[in-house]
Order: structure tokens, then sequence, then C-alpha cells
């Protein structure tokens, strides 16, 4: 896991990152995930979102699973209930992403071991938007 202080290697991740898959994003405007994705477009990456009861988010094509993205994925953030990551994560490495993140709140040690295990980036309990706003945006 990367540890909740080391700003290098989370700045550095962001900075080398292009696509976000956003699992669990929603349509719905006041929901965290939404403002999330809204704002990662807003500065400039490629955001997927991953809802299975939706075509359409923020105006990008949004896929029932991770395993549906017909491109690579650099990474999978987030949105699910703790105890839901584990087969999210399962996808992940499926899928090659080259980080997991799970949103402030969500944590889950079992999927986070499993990712390290397979050479993975790991980051919990973590907003990936104050993230960007304090490590990059404002640096």
């Amino acid at each position: 896991m990367i540890d909740r202080h080391n700003r290098d290697e989370i700045r550095q991740i962001l900075k080398e990152t292009k696509t976000i898959a956003v699992i669990g994003c929603s349509p719905k405007e006041e929901r965290p995930s939404h403002g999330v994705a809204r704002y990662l477009i807003e500065v400039g990456y490629r955001v997927i979102p991953v809802n299975p009861g939706h075509e359409e988010i923020l105006g990008q094509r949004c896929y029932p699973s991770l395993l549906d993205v017909p491109e690579d994925v650099d990474i999978a953030d987030i949105f699910r209930r703790s105890e839901e990551v584990e087969p999210i994560v399962m996808q992940a490495l499926e899928k090659d992403c080259k980080t997991i993140w799970m949103q402030q709140g969500i944590i889950n040690h079992l999927a986070a071991e499993i990712a390290r295990q397979r050479g993975k980036k790991v980051i919990m309990d973590r907003c990936i938007k104050v993230d960007h706003a304090n490590l990059i945006a404002n640096a």
C-alpha cells in the first residue's frame, strides 16, 4: 500500500496517469463519484465511467464492468462499499490496471494485499480529487 503520507509517490502516479476508470460512477450530480469524475475530466484525464445501470455519464460512454472497457486503464478508481471491492480488484488485475485506488472511506486490506502481491500500486481511503488538487493543481 502507498503510505498515507507518501505524497511524492501519489504525485508521480497522478502525473503519469492518462486514463481513469471510475467504478461506481453515478449520474447524480450530488454524488461524490459524479463530482470526482467531473473534476478529473476538467483537469484533463480520460475518464471512463463504470456502472451497469447506465450507457452514458458526463458525456462519456459508460460500461457495465471494468472488463468491458475496450481500452487500457491506468487507475481503477473505486467508489463501492469496502466489502464489494475484492471482485473489482480482481477485474482490475485482469485488466492490468497500474494502480488500484479506493476512495476515501473505502478500505479492504485483503483486496489491497492481493493487488500488491501482483505488483500493483494500491491507494486506500484517499480522495483522488483532493490529492490531485493538493499535489498537482495547487502545487
